[in-house]
């Protein structure tokens, strides 16, 4: 099989990362922060060490905190639903926002009279535009700014900085997403001005599913609680702990799942990372191009990894996907990717979405001509 999903989760594993969820999983799968005794104080250590790396892939200081969540939707609802909010309050969102957060602020938006309003985007080339974005914020003062670092639809890297600079003029709250960037792209939690950083173990960190989370900035106001239960300390308190990280860390660690994140860290190379992934978008966008009947959904190379976004006239991207899967092993999603703003502008309901390359340090060329070679046999090409 050719692994092209990589968006979605990545595969394979560095063998490092399998080799530790097995043996913490044999050895040492004891609840953190639960006993005293010298096998669960251990567990709380690998927990701590593997919080230190995060920080540092992030060149945060130790002031920062890193709570750990079951995955980085839970982390971002902690964070959206956890923002005091009031009646009136506008919340931006950029069109390529995932379904974590956008159906988060939609649930929000139910709940108390808040106003979403979407960032507006460069007409024909799908860049968000800033300066109609500063003007909205003038006429609508934004309080949560909500962004994407690498849009998981069309691998479109978005302006975060920009964004943030100006959201902070207001003095919004700022939410990043780096589902499809961390690892890959290098991120400086002291220049980007996000108070909140979100990540997934199972994405560009090359960590395993079931652990993600947040980094929240030093000196922010505490978040409202939204899931509650138990943290190991202060039992008799019906009340979550006033500290961070354990207000927002409200049941079992999965350790397994930090040992495999932790083994992934001491691998993640990101500026090589950078190169293998613009590389070979560069590469498979312009294969992609030159097969006839092919569209390709594709901001401009510097702006652009990860992700490719393709469908091909007189086909439905499932059929695509499909014949993809069972006549040449080849691997890739179809549909709407749970990104629901960005497939209006791209206008590709006719096609029910689109056909997503994900990519990843372990593809090569040689993956991707077998793909553009197997489009061609498809469509008649040869």
């Amino acid at each position: 099989m050719i692994y092209l999903d990589n968006a979605a989760t990545t595969f394979p594993k560095p063998e490092s990362v399998y080799l530790a969820m097995d043996d913490v999983n044999r050895n040492h799968a004891f609840n953190a922060g639960r006993g005293s005794y010298r096998v669960a104080q251990e567990a709380s250590a690998l927990i701590d060490e593997t919080k230190a790396r995060i920080l540092k892939l992030v060149h945060a200081g130790t002031s920062s905190r890193v709570v750990f969540t079951p995955s980085i939707t839970i982390a971002l609802n902690e964070i959206i639903q956890g923002v005091d909010l009031r009646d009136g309050d506008n919340i931006y969102l950029t069109p390529y926002e995932h379904n974590a957060v956008a159906r988060v602020c939609e649930l929000v938006s139910e709940k108390k009279k808040v106003n979403i309003i979407q960032m507006p985007v460069i007409d024909g080339s799908f860049e968000i535009d800033i300066e109609k974005t500063k003007y909205l914020f003038t006429q609508e003062k934004p309080k949560l700014v909500c962004c994407t670092h690498v849009s998981n639809v069309t691998g479109y890297i978005l302006p975060t900085k920009e964004l943030f600079e100006i959201s902070k003029q207001y003095d919004a709250v700022t939410v990043l997403d780096t589902a499809q960037s961390l690892g890959i792209i290098d991120i400086n939690a002291n220049d980007i001005k996000a108070d909140y950083i979100a990540f997934a173990g199972h994405k560009s960190l090359y960590g395993p599913l079931g652990v993600g989370g947040f980094i929240a900035a030093p000196k922010l106001t505490k978040l409202h609680i939204t899931l509650a239960g138990g943290t190991g300390s202060d039992s008799l308190n019906l009340k979550m702990p006033e500290s961070v990280p354990g207000r927002y860390e409200y049941a079992s660690t999965n350790i397994v799942a930090i040992a495999g994140l932790n083994a992934a860290l001491k691998e993640v190379n990101v500026e090589k990372n950078y190169v293998i992934e613009k590389e070979l978008t560069k590469k498979t966008v312009e294969v992609l191009t030159k097969i006839p009947n092919v569209i390709v959904y594709a901001p401009s190379i510097e702006k652009h990894i990860g992700v490719i976004s393709f469908n091909v006239k007189g086909y439905i991207a499932e059929d695509i996907g499909f014949m993809l899967d069972q006549d040449y092993e080849i691997a890739v999603r179809t549909g709407y990717h749970c990104a629901p703003f960005i497939h209006r502008i791209l206008k590709d309901e006719k096609y029910i979405g689109t056909v997503r390359i994900g990519l990843s340090k372990y593809n090569n060329e040689h993956d991707i001509a077998t793909l553009a070679n197997a489009l061609r046999k498809m469509i008649g090409e040869t």
